[in-house]
């Protein structure tokens, strides 16, 4: 399965608990899933030059983001025989401990979903214009290095 459609990722805020809920109920019906992997970014209280972080501030060039992620989806599914792969990332303040991307792959066996999964994230990292501005307790900030 594959798309042809350039989707929106970004959600307004961090990515809820519930919206992690509806997607997995949501493949509860297809049978011709074996397995599933999950990946949950969140923004951690890094201590950077002994101040703390206290968010992180997400800015992107959404147009290009969203067709950057796109190409990364489409290789996904010709790379690993994906039946499913569910992206999202936040824009604008994300606190420590809130969620801030979601990558969710569906496959008939779990091998195919965990390396499609791991290989979205890192291809993000290294290749979605998408932005982190680290905010500290005293309201500095830092620009994020991605790792």
């Amino acid at each position: 399965m594959s798309i042809n459609k350039t989707k929106n990722v970004f959600i307004q805020g961090a990515i809820s608990p519930e919206k992690i809920a509806a997607s997995i109920a949501s493949h509860q019906t297809k049978t011709n899933i074996g397995g599933h992997s999950i990946f949950l970014g969140q923004v951690r209280s890094d201590v950077i030059d002994n101040k703390t972080v206290r968010s992180i501030a997400y800015t992107a060039y959404e147009e290009m983001a969203n067709e950057v992620i796109h190409t990364i989806r489409e290789s996904a599914f010709k790379t690993f025989n994906l039946n499913c792969l569910h992206v999202y990332h936040s824009l604008g303040e994300i606190n420590a401990g809130e969620l801030c991307l979601f990558v969710f792959a569906s496959s008939k066996h779990r091998k195919q979903a965990t390396e499609a999964c791991n290989y979205v994230v890192e291809e993000i990292k290294a290749k979605a214009p998408i932005f982190g501005r680290e905010i500290f307790e005293d309201k500095s900030f830092k620009w994020k290095v991605n790792q």
